[in-house]
């Protein structure tokens, strides 16, 4: 690929750790805690936990690909080179439905955090963040990395007056009897609350634009998980702490809720709502940056038209990528805002995406020992074989239980998937289909 067009190095190490808290510490952190709590009680604690096992197997995973093979677009790109050109292109269609749905549900929740304050339209304000994040995105990867880095430790800074000013207020009876709920409650509670942890391997989507990347990369992928949980669990502590497991349980918005016993509600409301604006604008600042490379990286192997591989002249960003993405979000819009249905549609293509990645490594550890060899982070082998295989099971495991939620989705992503095997075919009968590179 050294005559394809390649993007500026622009991403350095803590923006990597920022670009992969930006996607995972997101809108879940406001909301999901309490669902969690009155499955779990205290234990949920003990589930926030639980939940980041899966996510650490796949983040090993993906730690060892970003240091062997870093590349725009990696969820594509790999399981495009060691499964097959098909697999690959499906897996990326997939989740251009699950991206779009991803960048509606974070704008949505932004609107109307921010609403909370000052009544604006949704869907007006919703288009006005489009514009602004995907603006930001085309000037350069550099600005976007900045912006996601003073976005993430402003959030950070707000986490911590949070849990600072609570601990006072915490009742240590709040956590008592921890597990009130039993295992089967802590195991009801993990998959609700494993959504937190999606995106903290965002950085080997722009792998291309990481400088140093080999060994940024799994650096980065460890250190957002590890910081997301430990800011999971105070938030979590804090709440639980003030409100009790019963008013917790009961809240829509408990992280508000919690901040208003301590700080009285007329503080506590702009408080929380800048950080819920935080937290949301980084990860759809993250979103924009990953959906777009994707495309770029799709396009770039030929499986979708070659204007969306084309590089800006001036700013080095995939350009006309960022712009179909836009327009995506756009017309997304016009969609009804199901929460419930835009969440797993969200889940499912990003769950098998994460369980392809895996098969990937599992098929380098086997046959490419010359590629494994060139990983900065390089388990054994074997390690990487049996850690893969963990993986592609932990991700088809939590797509299956999606399904007592809501089939719907289902139906609506299979047909999506549908209209892109008949793209991918007739692209091919006309030989202009996607190129099949092997990666040996």
């Amino acid at each position: 690929m050294a005559d394809a067009p390649h993007l500026k190095q622009g991403v350095g190490l803590i923006s990597v750790i920022a670009l992969g808290l930006g996607l995972a510490v997101g809108v879940s952190i406001f909301s999901v805690i309490a669902p969690a709590t009155a499955l779990a009680g205290p234990a949920m604690l003990l589930a926030v936990a639980l939940a980041a096992v899966p996510m650490f197997i796949i983040a090993v995973t993906y730690a060892f690909m970003g240091s062997a093979l870093p590349t725009a677009g990696a969820s594509y790109e790999w399981p495009r080179r060691f499964l097959s050109p098909a697999t690959g292109f499906m897996i990326a269609w997939l989740r251009i439905a699950g991206s779009v749905g991803a960048m509606l549900i974070l704008a949505l929740v932004l609107t109307r955090y921010v609403s909370m304050l000052v009544p604006v339209p949704t869907k007006a304000t919703m288009l006005g963040v489009f514009v602004l994040i995907f603006g930001l995105n085309l000037w350069g990867v550099a600005i976007a990395a900045r912006v996601q880095t003073v976005l993430m430790a402003g959030l950070i800074v707000l986490f911590f007056v949070f849990a600072g000013w609570g601990a006072p207020s915490v009742q240590p009876d709040s956590f008592t009897p921890f597990m009130s709920e039993g295992w089967a409650g802590v195991l009801a509670a993990t998959p609700v609350l494993i959504g937190l942890f999606f995106g903290i391997e965002a950085a080997t989507e722009v792998g291309d634009e990481v400088r140093n990347s080999r060994r940024a990369i799994p650096i980065g992928v460890a250190a957002s998980i590890v910081s997301a949980m430990i800011l999971y669990l105070m938030v979590a502590a804090v709440a639980l702490g003030v409100l009790g497991p019963q008013a917790l349980a009961a809240s829509e918005t408990p992280v508000l809720d919690a901040a208003a016993v301590f700080m009285g509600d007329d503080l506590a409301r702009p408080v929380i709502v800048l950080a819920a604006v935080l937290a949301i604008g980084k990860s759809l600042n993250a979103l924009a940056m990953v959906f777009s490379r994707y495309l770029f990286a799709m396009a770039r192997a030929g499986a979708l038209p070659s204007p969306l591989a084309r590089v800006h002249p001036r700013f080095q960003t995939p350009h006309i990528a960022l712009a179909v993405a836009f327009g995506l979000c756009v017309l997304g819009l016009l969609a009804p805002m199901n929460l419930t249905a835009l969440f797993l549609a969200v889940n499912v293509p990003t769950l098998l995406k994460y369980g392809a990645t895996c098969l990937s490594a599992t098929r380098i550890a086997r046959h490419h020992p010359e590629i494994h060899a060139q990983a900065a982070f390089r388990p054994s082998r074997r390690f990487v074989a049996i850690w893969g295989w963990m993986g592609v099971v932990a991700s088809f495991v939590v797509v299956l239980l999606g399904l007592t939620a809501d089939w719907r989705p289902y139906v609506a992503l299979t047909v999506w998937g549908l209209i892109g095997a008949a793209w991918y075919l007739v692209r091919g009968r006309f030989g202009v289909g996607p190129v099949s590179r092997s990666a040996s």
